[in-house]
């Protein structure tokens, strides 16, 4: 346990053992011996490790493990091994803290409720423009009729889907990745993509979910989760209503407005108006060539959508602590704060200071 851990505390933190070994002053053969369990560190060594690696001592010996099975990265093909490494042990030390605190609550309590697809959804697809009906069946299962989705995330979760946020630095080469943890979805954004990327993420990942085992062998399963995407976020009905049936040219600032209405990506936008069949063609490639030229297609003009976040893990967190599931320590080590820092955290300390 401790080997594995130690390994993927290492990779997640971007060290080479060498460098590991360099910080803590030892020499980067003890960290191999560390790692391949044929030697454990004393108890200073280890704590120099968990300062180094800015993990708790207790993770080494976390006892839940997970594994999240068939991972799919949405990735740059230029995305270094080190960068998803170091995205894969987050997300795992994250997701072995949401099962340790959901093994806290007793069998007759269902914090997070079970995913499932609605019944009665369209069961194949031959051609793509058949995603804009199966859009529209999801947002009326959900009861999201045809107006904006302010939250994905709280959207998302409230169906069963388990959202973690990695705060890896990953200059902008990797969107997120999904998997399943037993029988729940899962499903990786970065906090460092604008919120409207986030969005189309987390859309793009719901569509893998709903057109699994629908497709036909004709069609390409990412192109078609990324129009489903579009008509989740913005719907053909929706869009005609703010821009017309059919235009000779669309005003960027119409495309910016869509943005921070509906949180979708002017760019994004602008190929729903293709899909739609409000503008030609030949419009949307004279559409996209302005993009191109102002730069737009990787820093688009005015201020980001806002970044969504997940509280859901942290409610539950004080929910187990005000129903005594788990005590003020336990609470402190699943939150990764100091026992001090959280009984501030519990006490609303630092708000009161700031009120006064």
């Amino acid at each position: 346990m401790f080997a594995e851990r130690l390994e993927r505390a290492r990779k997640a933190a971007g060290l080479s053992m060498k460098a590991l070994a360099d910080e803590i002053d030892l020499s980067a053969n003890s960290i191999k011996k560390y790692e391949h369990g044929i030697a454990m560190p004393s108890s200073t060594n280890l704590l120099k490790l968990a300062k180094a690696l800015s993990v708790r001592t207790e993770y080494f010996f976390r006892p839940t493990k997970v594994e999240i099975s068939g991972v799919e990265y949405r990735k740059r093909a230029n995305t270094k091994q080190k960068v998803l490494d170091r995205i894969n042990g987050d997300v795992l030390d994250q997701a072995e803290r949401w099962q340790e605190l959901l093994e806290f609550y007793p069998d007759s309590v269902k914090p997070i409720p079970e995913f499932s697809l609605p019944e009665g959804l369209l069961q194949r697809l031959d051609e793509i423009e058949q995603v804009e009906l199966l859009a529209i069946q999801m947002r009326q299962a959900w009861d999201l009729g045809l107006n904006p989705i302010h939250d994905m995330i709280d959207t998302m979760e409230s169906k069963g889907i388990m959202i973690i946020t990695t705060d890896v630095e990953t200059d902008k080469k990797f969107d997120g990745l999904a998997g399943k943890i037993d029988n729940t979805p899962v499903v990786v954004i970065s906090t460092s993509q604008s919120g409207d990327r986030q969005r189309f993420t987390l859309a793009h990942e719901l569509g893998h979910l709903v057109v699994h085992g629908r497709l036909s062998e004709e069609l390409d399963e990412e192109k078609v989760c990324n129009a489903f995407a579009g008509a989740f976020l913005l719907p053909a009905q929706t869009l005609i209503e703010h821009l017309g049936e059919k235009r000779r040219n669309i005003e960027p600032r119409e495309l910016l407005m869509l943005k921070h209405e509906y949180g979708i990506s002017m760019l994004a936008a602008l190929y729903r108006a293709g899909q739609c069949g409000i503008i030609t063609q030949a419009t949307q490639k004279s559409l996209f060539m302005l993009f191109s030229k102002n730069g737009w297609r990787t820093q688009e003009p005015g201020k980001e959508y806002p970044h969504e976040s997940t509280f859901l893990y942290k409610q539950l967190v004080y929910r187990a602590l005000g129903e005594e599931y788990i005590g003020e320590s336990k609470a402190a080590e699943l939150l990764g704060m100091s026992v001090s820092s959280f009984h501030k955290e519990r006490k609303l300390e630092a708000l009161s200071a700031a009120i006064n």
